[in-house]
């Protein structure tokens, strides 16, 4: 297969014939878009041990690189919940300078799965692993935010669950009543304010009008994040802030520099690259496919995963210049920018640029941000990314999907992500291989009749063995060929057994050694082989092999052996 490369961004499709309405819909959209951003990406940073100015950075370059270069037409990209548990974990163990390496090692990787078409490649990572891993993620988003919603006096979470547990359990007495007023106010308000507005609600029965209802448009974390602001500064309540935490949020872009790089580093940052890639390339490719399925813009066309990956890499590799953090297609922020309007990657780069210009010209407000807000904030953004019901719909599956799903969900809880991800694909790949060898089987059938394409070898009636193949011949079910080579060592002599392979649509090498086996035990017995019906596949590594020329040589030397008996009796 010859390799071409190519690096075809969705702009360059989704500008030709870019009208003056489509334009107004994805600077509406964007604008949209980048005002939610906001306090999620400074939530996303806190949460993962990094400054705020990380996370609206990311969202600002790495946002607007992913919608620049990207194969998606509506994605907002930026960093996202997913990560916060991966990259909490490598500042606590590697620091921040190599958190910026594997980062930008990260984006390399991406680049090269995407370069060299391997974005299909995310397909085959089963449904019950990722649901796995993603409700054991927002189990430990929503873990780590306890600390600042209920305004715990601890200087600082630890990385894993159980001494994550262990300290919550140990400072639960400290808790600060203020910064659980606000952080409640916050959860419950975010759970309330679309249902405020919902076709028949109360509140538009009683205040009709177009007012209310571009009211009701404002995002919730905004409306969250300013008035309980707004309350909390008012009131004056003594609780910790953007601005006692981290003195604030710098007025300027973040100046470029280069992490402190060597090869010796790199190499001990191979697992937390490699997380960061993976995770990464799922959570970018899973929230293109949902907005493949939520679009109905006439102008929209499926993603591309390939150059969608090239984009990903593209972006975590120049975001650690800045110090960034790493950065994804993000579902929530993508699902906004379609129910937005958005029809084409310019409202992602509007996102990008409204963000930048909130940044620049009001980042003294960010003083007085509560974290406790932020966390309750972040306690919604777990609850909506876990799929909950997925585990009441466990009794309606196999036992292979409930031991994929939950030990995902628990190894991703109690280890990492990493763990979870290779333990899950390594026990999907047993378990798959346990089902195929299952499917195989071999039926003992009354009568077949010889491929006509094979020798005439008969010289008389010899005693017939005919056995139906069924599914697929492989190292896993290579066992169940046993005892047909069984009832041949234990049958009559000079026998002639034929194998109808009509329904064997699959022929590995450990399965070719099975049919080796059988035509030993036939030759011994004196007797001839056949396999008739033979599909394509099976037919082809056994003509490849030399099995079927063997299977020929040893039918015509029984034969001759057998005419020559008769004549000589004769």
């Amino acid at each position: 297969m010859r390799f071409s490369f190519a690096f075809h961004p969705r702009l360059l499709d989704a500008l030709r014939g870019y009208s003056r309405s489509r334009w107004l819909a994805d600077v509406g959209a964007g604008v949209t878009v980048g005002i939610v951003a906001l306090p999620l990406a400074m939530a996303f940073a806190i949460a993962s041990g990094l400054k705020p100015e990380a996370g609206l950075w990311t969202a600002i370059i790495g946002g607007f690189l992913i919608a620049l270069l990207g194969g998606t037409n509506v994605q907002i990209g930026g960093p996202a919940g997913a990560f916060i548990v991966i990259v909490y974990g490598i500042v606590e163990r590697y620091g921040v300078a190599n958190l910026l390496i594997s980062t930008a090692c990260a984006g390399v990787l991406l680049f090269l799965l995407g370069m060299f078409k391997l974005g299909s490649l995310v397909r085959f990572v089963p449904v019950s692993i990722v649901i796995g891993f993603t409700n054991g993620i927002a189990v430990l988003i929503g873990l780590s935010q306890l600390k600042d919603w209920l305004g715990l006096a601890i200087d600082k979470m630890p990385g894993n669950f159980f001494s994550q547990v262990h300290t919550l359990a140990l400072h639960l007495g400290s808790y600060n009543p203020h910064a659980l007023a606000l952080g409640a106010a916050c959860l419950g308000g975010l759970f309330l304010w679309p249902r405020l507005f919902v076709q028949g609600s109360p509140v538009l029965r009683v205040a009709e009008g177009h007012t209310v209802r571009r009211f009701a448009r404002i995002p919730a974390p905004v409306v969250a994040l300013v008035t309980l602001t707004v309350l909390a500064r008012w009131l004056e309540m003594p609780v910790e802030t953007i601005g006692s935490k981290f003195g604030g949020i710098p007025q300027q872009p973040p100046a470029f520099a280069l992490p402190d790089f060597s090869w010796d580093t790199v190499r001990l940052l191979v697992t937390p690259t490699v997380t960061i890639a993976l995770l990464g390339a799922i959570e970018s490719l899973l929230c293109a496919r949902v907005a493949d399925q939520l679009a109905t813009d006439p102008h929209h066309k499926k993603h591309d995963p390939n150059q969608e990956l090239m984009a990903q890499g593209v972006a975590n590799f120049v975001v650690p210049f800045f110090g960034g953090m790493p950065a994804t297609g993000t579902i929530a922020r993508t699902v906004t920018n379609l129910r937005a309007g958005a029809t084409s990657p310019i409202a992602g780069m509007v996102h990008a640029a409204t963000l930048a210009v909130i940044v620049l010209v009001a980042a003294p407000l960010a003083l007085h941000i509560p974290l406790a807000v932020l966390a309750g904030i972040l306690l919604h953004v777990a609850w909506n990314m876990g799929e909950w019901h997925e585990f009441a719909r466990l009794r309606h599956f196999s036992n292979h999907y409930r031991l994929l799903m939950l030990g995902t969900f628990f190894l991703t809880v109690v280890f990492d992500l990493t763990v979870a991800v290779e333990v899950g694909l390594g026990l999907a790949c047993v378990l798959f291989v346990r089902r195929m060898s299952a499917l195989f089987r071999a039926e003992r059938a009354p009568t077949l009749t010889p491929d006509a394409q094979g020798l005439a070898v008969e010289a008389g009636p010899r005693p017939r063995m005919a056995w139906h193949l069924h599914g697929a011949l492989f190292f896993g079910a290579a066992a169940k060929i046993d005892p047909i080579v069984q009832a041949v060592e234990a049958g009559p002599e000079g026998p002639e057994v034929v194998l109808n392979a009509r329904d064997l649509f699959a022929l590995d090498t450990t399965g070719l050694e099975g049919l080796e086996q059988i035509l030993k035990a036939v030759g011994q017995r004196g007797g001839v082989l056949w396999v008739v019906d033979a599909q394509q596949q099976p037919r082809s590594l056994m003509e490849r092999s030399g099995f079927s020329a063997r299977m020929a040589e040893q039918n015509a030397a029984q034969g001759r052996k057998r005419y020559e008996s008769k004549s000589e009796s004769e």
